[in-house]
């Protein structure tokens, strides 16, 4: 709603500044403040035909179409240098304002600019060279080199930049989480429009990178100014077992190391700060500006999620398993001795289990192929247990006692519009749902929940929630870790796979095999 308001605000004072300057030239004032025959009329006034205003109704091209009208006004008023341009776009109702009373209309200057090539195309066809040098010498729309270049590069970074934004942007899986589906070095195009369009919070930041500055050790953005969250409608919604790209939901405080990044409510709930740890080492990000995961998304908004025995159930029904799904294995032998080369090339990743001798991440296809070396091979899946009571979500552990990431659950997977009973326990895992998500001021006081300064014992939600999980089960930090995913975290679908380095590192190689294939190959 706040985005629509802005919106709202900004196109008043648009009509209002077009209804001022439309008389100076030679135009009914009141043109200006009608919807959709004032942008028709202003592509009139400067060259264009008024159907050409159209192409203002197309998402993500009209911000180009816009900002060209915009330009165009100012050079049909003689503003043609390169900060007029600027300003045209950037402050137009307050631009528009200026041109009333220090600048003359001089015609529309697409026609007049289309009249002079035309002219030069004459006399180059009659071979009237000094016709020619003449206009080349009195070109009225010349630039100079740098700003020819300068223009070019402005336009291309904001292109590129805003097809970034809002239409399809290159990613990288960084770690094993989703492994044997996506592969440490695939490198992704993800597109942002299959769930919808989700409009930047961040207004003020440089162009093609998402939250860090490279070699500055500094955040690449402002927090302020900024803007409401707001999607548009999409293509899909999120479906059981999509592979999802979402923003971190616990990734809004974060302390940044120069090998990865940790969430401050991660370290602080585990006991694992920093010896020296003080608040000047922490990062906070907006929304549009947390890392970037990836993961399966297994739990739908109002499911009763639980895993028993490594399995994954959806409302006491066994859940579709990932076909590369792997787990955590022991391998021994007695007398046989494993191969290196014929693990990889079996797709085993001996870096996975952290260097640790014998245990590797397998799914089940690699586990049979490990069998049939020989008969004293043994395979076996390890017990994975929590390292601290508080690691599991939902980081209570009178909640999660006897939890492991084998046997977990079960938990409540919020639906927008569902009422959950609250007290001093089953509160936990809505603690962050109600207080952050969903922008509620919680507390709690003497076994008693207060939200909003007044008592509660329900609450309902306001938006949906989706719990993610890893493929790679037994190396994977998700839901089970840091809980349920908001719907306005989701930021897109993965497409297809363009790159695929090994391990991350384009000089131990590039899987061929992966490269320029559709990314649900792997995952469905």
């Amino acid at each position: 709603m706040s985005i629509l308001i802005f919106l709202i605000v900004g196109y008043i004072l648009l009509s209002i500044s077009l209804y001022m300057l439309f008389p100076k030239m030679g135009s009914e004032a009141i043109k200006g403040l009608i919807p959709g025959i004032n942008f028709s009329t202003w592509c009139s006034l400067i060259g264009r035909k008024p159907a050409y205003a159209l192409w203002l109704l197309f998402p993500i091209v009209n911000f180009f179409i816009y900002a060209g009208m915009c330009v165009d006004m100012a050079r049909s008023h003689g503003k043609k240098t390169f900060l007029d341009a600027f300003l045209s776009v950037v402050g137009t109702p307050i631009y528009f304002m200026y041109l009333t009373k220090n600048a003359t209309y001089g015609g529309p200057v697409l026609e007049q600019e289309k009249a002079y090539h035309q002219k030069v195309k004459e006399a180059q066809e009659n071979n009237d060279q000094y016709q020619l040098k003449k206009l080349e010498h009195n070109n009225p729309y010349a630039k100079g080199w740098f700003r020819e270049w300068a223009e070019a590069i402005i336009f291309a970074v904001f292109a590129a930049a805003f097809i970034r934004m809002f239409l399809i942007e290159a990613y990288v899986i960084p770690t094993s989480s989703m492994e044997g589906s996506l592969l440490t070095g695939d490198f992704l195009f993800v597109s942002k429009a299959n769930y919808g369009i989700r409009t930047p919070q961040t207004v003020l930041m440089v162009p093609l990178l998402h939250n860090r500055l490279p070699k500055v050790d500094r955040e690449s953005y402002l927090e302020s100014p900024s803007l409401p969250y707001f999607r548009l409608p999409g293509w899909n919604k999120v479906k059981r077992y999509d592979p999802v790209v979402f923003n971190y939901p616990e990734g809004d405080s974060v302390i940044i190391t120069p090998n990865r990044t940790y969430s401050y409510p991660d370290l602080r709930r585990t006991n694992s700060l920093p010896p020296n740890f003080s608040p000047a080492m922490l990062t906070t990000r907006p929304m549009d500006k947390k890392d970037h995961y990836i993961k399966r998304c297994v739990g739908m908004p109002g499911d009763s999620l639980q895993v028993i025995d490594c399995q994954v159930y959806i409302d006491g029904k066994p859940a579709q398993n990932p076909r590369y799904m792997q787990f955590l294995y022991q391998v021994s032998s007695t007398t046989t001795q494993l191969n290196p080369r014929k693990l990889e090339e079996w797709g085993v990743n001996l870096n996975d289990a952290n260097g640790q001798a014998g245990y590797f991440n397998l799914n089940q296809v690699q586990v049979e192929k490990l069998k049939s070396l020989g008969p004293d091979i043994r395979v076996e899946v390890v017990s994975r247990q929590p390292h601290h009571p508080n690691y599991l979500f939902p980081n209570d552990a009178r909640v999660t006692q006897g939890w492991t990431v084998d046997n977990y659950g079960p938990v409540y997977i919020p639906k927008k519009g569902a009422t959950v009973p609250l007290d001093a326990v089953s509160i936990a895992p809505y603690r962050r749902v109600i207080g952050v998500y969903e922008g509620n001021t919680l507390e709690e006081k003497d076994g008693m929940i207060f939200i909003n300064g007044e008592e509660a014992t329900s609450y309902t939600f306001k938006m949906n929630y989706y719990w993610m999980m890893g493929d790679n089960r037994h190396n994977s930090e998700d839901s089970r870790i840091w809980g349920f995913v908001p719907e306005d975290h989701i930021v897109g679908k993965p497409l297809f796979i363009w790159l695929s380095a090994k391990d991350g590192s384009l000089f131990k190689g590039i899987r061929w095999d992966r490269v320029f294939t559709n990314a649900n190959k792997f995952v469905d």
